[in-house]
């Protein structure tokens, strides 16, 4: 893996933003570094020695750079030299592999930009594991891996046995140090669609694991370094081309202004490539000397990546709420993080027995996407801290039939069933969301779900944070959801009725409804048996006939006729 998997920490670190410091006493924060640490040193020996991803890429650079901000905010020293467990090698890499310094954004790329003297281009930042390629005599003599980019191991045996990677090379290349990404070759990858689909993984498994894969047949090579090699960019571009290494030149695009490359970096994202990419490189035709380069110090090359699909984030809180059919629903508050110029700061979990099957707790790291429509969503927990502390569900059985009258403990489904009844799919009260309803519970002391009705505009035009107007368009909504059908006042009401069924009720007056047995409610379309038991359950209920009285006593249409005797 590349990033802070096969660069040396110390670009990790400087590239690293600290977030708000864990409130921990000395005590848990030792503890809880320390567990992460060793986590890290367990997926560093999976990848290294064996090959295995445990955890993507992205994750695990997330989770190294947590790390490195849990040890600046307590002060661990030495915290940005504490090493990788990456195989360091005994083989000294000819040139050291530099490594490009990450920009945030598009005018940090402007600032360098302008910084810079001579010809600028822009490359596809490939997705792979870097590799050192020896050529003497024309031969092939050396591969190593990048290691800490100083001294790797021997890939020379994978390497020859990629038929894509020359093993002798002509004129002026006969004699060369070239540093490359090897990369899984992909046909007509789009990146935005399908992201890294972790090839990068796959490479590093082909190249580690003990005998020879089939996948090395899939493995290319793009050169992104010739140390020594010739002055001016296009001349090397040329050369590597007729060498055998044709990649570079055909992706290597000279650019003046910084929408050139944002331009380029659009349309490489949205179009089909031969590799997998995770943004642009911005490098000057111009290198120092190689006898210069040091990991870390590469001033002539800067990487723009995309803008990351998933996000780490820390659970701040859980918060449950209660739907108007008493459901109860759990949410994640987090950190906030940005996903596609979108800050997320909750997520809904879902029920609560993916709550507690996904074991969430406050502290926790968790991958956050977006999913369909730009809904974020966890994908996983990656990491649970030391000490964790899951808060309470609530104690309280919810139901249909629960939480009609007002109390503490019904709040969020009271609340619930109140934006129900203004939304579109019943009685369309336009502007009227949540907090507009807690504010009239607040200031009216609703007794049950209809106390609205009986609001008069004198009343409503003393509600702070109403204006007039507003009041007075309030109380005109209000009034007219009194000569609406019945059916919306089943729906109001939370009548367990499938929409289709709804949509052909002839029923027109509450009596009718009442009347209805299981056999009945069976025969309209979706009722079985089960929901007919329920639906002449939830009609007979105390709580629901005691409100179809209030109902009946405030002039509704439909319970006007209700006969008392019934």
């Amino acid at each position: 893996m590349k990033g802070c998997r096969l660069a040396i920490i110390l670009m990790l670190y400087t590239t690293a933003s600290f977030a708000d410091c864990p409130a921990w006493p000395t005590a848990r924060a030792t503890q809880e570094i320390n567990t992460l640490a060793r986590q890290l040193e367990k997926w560093d020996d999976a990848y290294w020695e064996h090959g295995e991803s445990s955890v993507s890429d992205e994750t695990y650079d997330a989770m190294r750079a947590r790390l490195l901000e849990w040890e600046h905010c307590f002060s661990i020293k030495d915290a940005a030299q504490r090493p990788i467990t990456a195989k360091r090698g005994t083989i000294t890499h000819p040139v050291a592999h530099t490594g490009v310094r990450k920009l945030p954004d598009k005018q940090a790329v402007s600032n360098w930009m302008t910084s810079r003297t001579g010809d600028l281009w822009v490359q596809p930042k490939v997705d792979g594991v870097a590799v050192t390629l020896v050529y003497r005599n024309g031969a092939l003599v050396q591969a190593i891996s990048r290691g800490d980019g100083v001294k790797g191991q021997s890939w020379l045996e994978k390497v020859t046995a990629i038929p894509a990677i020359p093993k002798t090379t002509t004129g002026i290349l006969s004699d060369s140090v070239l540093q490359g990404e090897i990369f899984l070759r992909q046909s007509d990858h789009i990146q935005k669609n399908s992201g890294g689909i972790n090839a990068r993984a796959k490479v590093a498994g082909a190249m580690l694991r003990q005998g020879f894969s089939p996948l090395l047949n899939e493995l290319d090579i793009f050169i992104w370094a010739w140390p020594g090699g010739p002055t001016s960019l296009p001349e090397r571009l040329q050369h590597l081309s007729e060498g055998g290494f044709p990649l570079v030149q055909q992706w290597s695009k000279p650019v003046t202004t910084v929408k050139d490359v944002a331009d380029w970096r659009e349309r490489w994202f949205t179009s089909p490539l031969p590799f997998v990419t995770d943004g642009v490189v911005i490098r000057q035709s111009t290198e120092s000397e190689s006898q210069n380069w040091q990991p870390g110090q590469g001033d002539w090359a800067v990487a723009w990546k995309y803008d990351p699909q998933t996000q780490i984030a820390e659970v701040r809180d859980i918060e449950f709420g209660v739907g108007r059919s008493g459901k109860i629903s759990v949410v994640a508050l987090l950190e906030p993080v940005k996903i596609d110029d979108k800050q997320i700061k909750r997520v809904n979990i879902g029920s609560m027995r993916r709550w507690q099957e996904w074991d969430i707790a406050p502290g926790d790291q968790v991958l956050v996407s977006l999913a369909g429509r730009g809904i974020p969503s966890i994908k996983r927990v990656v990491w649970r801290g030391v000490e964790r502390h899951k808060p309470q569900p609530p104690q309280q059985r919810y139901d249909m039939l629960s939480c009609f009258y007002y109390s503490p403990e019904c709040h969020e489904q009271f609340l619930s069933r109140l934006v129900w009844m203004s939304s579109p799919e019943v009685f369309a009260i336009t502007g009227l969301h949540r907090a507009g309803w807690q504010q009239l519970i607040d200031t009216f002391h609703f007794e049950h779900i209809y106390s609205w009705v009986g609001l008069t505009s004198q009343q409503l035009q003393h509600t702070p944070g109403l204006s007039p107007k507003r009041a007075l368009e309030l109380w005109h909504r209000f009034n007219l959801t009194q000569h609406q059908p019945l059916r919306l006042w089943l729906k109001s009401l939370g009548l367990p009725l499938p929409k289709a069924a709804m949509n052909v009720l002839q029923d027109k007056e509450w009596r009718t409804v009442l009347r209805r047995d299981e056999h009945s409610w069976q025969q309209l379309p979706g009722v079985g048996p089960e929901r007919a038991h329920k639906l002449v359950q939830f009609v007979r209920h105390p709580a629901v006939s005691s409100l179809v009285d209030w109902l009946a006593s405030h002039g509704i249409e439909g319970f006007m006729t209700l006969d008392v005797n019934e």
